[in-house]
């Protein structure tokens, strides 16, 4: 079974409704989520925010925070996940914001960086990863470490009510 679908059968077995920001994955999360069928119970959309204007508009990610800490950051994607949580309703939400490449990248964030936020009531964490594919790759990459991150939140959620 594909992680996707153990998600859905997952939060459709715990009750719970999914949400998520994509910043670099350009829907990549989503697209995935709405392959398994019945995901609808689930998921309830998301944002591709892939400029800062629409992080800050939609999201709700403050202007200032974003100078700051700059798109690609820990505290933007945190941001951006509590954001599509509120916007959406969601009970839990994904973010992921990075740099794909194969421009973009600096010597501080370098091209393949990329954060990982899971939003959910009462706590929100985030992964910082370092992919050294090629664009294609890393935004793939950037997916799978998105929905392995819910995965463990969701058994972990499971073991914890059960």
């Amino acid at each position: 079974m594909r992680p996707e679908e153990e998600i859905i059968a997952r939060l459709v077995e715990q009750g719970r409704t999914v949400a998520v920001a994509e910043s670099c994955t350009g829907g990549l999360i989503g697209h995935r989520l709405t392959q398994v069928p019945g995901s609808s119970a689930a998921f309830l959309g998301g944002v591709i925010a892939y400029h800062n204007a629409v992080k800050e508009r939609v999201l709700g990610v403050p202007g200032e925070l974003l100078e700051r800490e700059g798109a690609v950051s820990e505290a933007t994607a945190l941001a951006m996940a509590e954001g599509a949580r509120r916007l959406l309703g969601a009970d839990v939400a994904l973010a992921v914001t990075g740099i794909a490449g194969p421009s973009g990248g600096t010597d501080d964030k370098p091209v393949g960086l990329t954060y990982v936020a899971l939003a959910g009531p009462g706590s929100s964490t985030c992964e910082r990863h370092l992919w050294r594919g090629e664009r294609q790759a890393n935004k793939e990459s950037s997916a799978e470490a998105a929905l392995a991150l819910l995965h463990r939140y969701l058994n972990a959620e499971a073991r914890r009510d059960g």
